[in-house]
């Protein structure tokens, strides 16, 4: 439990994420009352890969409140234009048309169940979305790329803050969606 976040949201996987040849980022629908949130709306094999899914769920990309991008890194962000009606938060800003509004991601709510925190170590600018669900806390996250790893992010601008994060998110999170794969629960064998 998070002081602060409601348990309330739903998750759901649209496009699981895969790495080299084919890059996919992880894409992942929340639903919190109102709010209606896609993170990482990143590569895909099409833009259909994300919207059929979506439409699967009911929704139309008018629907989309928010957008939240885990890094700025192409992978993740490529299809955010998809959702050109809803908030894009990132780790310093919400953008909305031609509004900037210049925030901290840690602790900021973006609806009732889902927070932001910053963790920072594959870029300086990561950030790890937070959802409260009546199954506990879902973190969507690019501190791993799939269950497995890699232990240590070849790309990773910061290794020491990156197991840092791993170790505050392993403490609250009943399930991870990666950056790369499938969502997994932690065990004694996720890399921390």
């Amino acid at each position: 439990m998070i002081d602060g976040l409601a348990m309330r949201a739903s998750v759901r996987v649209l496009q699981e994420g895969s790495g080299s040849p084919n890059v996919r980022s992880t894409v992942t629908l929340v639903r919190d009352a109102a709010h209606v949130i896609v993170i990482d709306p990143g590569m895909a094999p099409s833009q259909a890969a994300i919207l059929a899914p979506l439409e699967r769920e009911g929704l139309a990309t008018a629907d989309v409140t928010d957008v939240v991008i885990s890094h700025h890194h192409p992978d993740h962000t490529v299809n955010v234009g998809l959702f050109g009606e809803a908030r894009v938060h990132d780790h310093w800003a919400i953008y909305h048309h031609d509004s900037w509004t210049s925030r901290p991601a840690e602790g900021f709510l973006v609806s009732p169940s889902v927070m932001l925190w910053e963790t920072p170590g594959h870029t300086a600018q990561d950030i790890t979305t937070l959802v409260g669900t009546s199954d506990g806390v879902v973190a969507a996250t690019h501190l791993w790329w799939r269950a497995t790893g890699p232990s240590d992010d070849p790309f990773a601008t910061d290794p020491a803050s990156l197991h840092s994060g791993r170790g505050r998110v392993l403490a609250v999170a009943a399930l991870v969606i990666p950056g790369h794969g499938p969502p997994f629960a932690p065990d004694g064998d996720t890399p921390r």
